[in-house]
């Protein structure tokens, strides 16, 4: 290697690590960090008791932490907890996250593995808006380009998104609002309605049966954020005659456990 050269792959020396290849005071001081965010304060030897570590090690794990501003002591309790450093680097994944980038391989994943194509939509005044479309090979299929906007009641995407709300809330929704008539399966009654979207909470799917177009059907499931709201729909959508009732069963697993995938990817639990 030139002097001066950049130096690529893994260095020969391995010295520091344990076996497997992590650095285990950096696994250690990831520990601490992990156990602090899961609840209020912790002492000293609160920390040592449940990591299995001695409080002299904990201390020098938590004054290292300190001086980087990723921990921090309260005086009067002596309770150790997260510091704003590790709220600044949290808060540059966050800033990443983009629902849209986030879903992309899982919409091709999931256009691949069913045949059909693949949505994702966002609520946008009272409406489904279309943000991001994978479509499949078929010559027949459905298309909602970006930018197309449906109806909450009539999408599978809006009825995914509406699971997330409870009756009450539904009720609130659509109090002085008249359900619109697509098709003669369009649901046009608030009961009804609440009762399509307890079936979808109980089942992780919801399901547009040609209620927006004749002849083509729809399955979607929420996308989560990381408070646990429903900022997204993901769904597949094609013509009745091959999303048969069948094939709404599996392939409404499938966008479940995608919709779940995106879902972590948020930050969701």
């Amino acid at each position: 290697m030139k002097s001066g050269g950049r130096r690529r792959g893994r260095p020969k020396s391995f010295a520091g690590l344990k076996p497997g290849g992590t650095i285990q005071a950096l696994d250690r001081a990831l520990d601490v960090l992990t156990a602090l965010a899961g609840g209020g304060g912790m002492t000293l030897s609160e920390l040592a008791t449940q990591l299995d570590q001695s409080a002299a090690t904990m201390y020098r794990v938590l004054t290292t932490l300190e001086r980087r501003v990723f921990v921090e002591m309260s005086a009067d309790r002596q309770e150790w907890y997260v510091g704003a450093e590790a709220y600044r680097l949290g808060s540059a994944f966050l800033r990443r996250t983009n629902v849209v980038e986030r879903s992309r391989p899982v919409m091709r994943m999931l256009m691949q593995e069913t045949g059909e194509t693949s949505n994702l939509g966002i609520e946008k005044d009272g409406n489904v808006l279309f943000i991001s479309q994978v479509e499949t090979h078929e010559s027949i299929r459905a298309f909602f380009p970006p930018g197309t906007l449906s109806p909450l009641h009539a999408s599978g995407i809006g009825k995914a998104l509406l699971s997330a709300y409870d009756d009450a809330q539904l009720g609130r929704l659509f109090r002085d609002k008249a359900l619109e008539r697509f098709t003669d399966k369009t649901i046009v009654s608030l009961a009804k309605l609440q009762e399509d979207i307890k079936r979808a909470r109980e089942q992780g799917f919801a399901l547009d049966d040609e209620e927006r177009k004749a002849g083509m059907r729809c399955v979607a499931s929420p996308v989560l954020n990381n408070h646990g709201e429903a900022v997204a729909g993901l769904s597949i959508s094609g013509p009745a005659h091959r999303l048969t009732d069948a094939h709404v069963v599996k392939f409404g697993g499938l966008v479940r456990q995608a919709a779940t995938e995106v879902s972590r990817a948020l930050g969701a639990t």
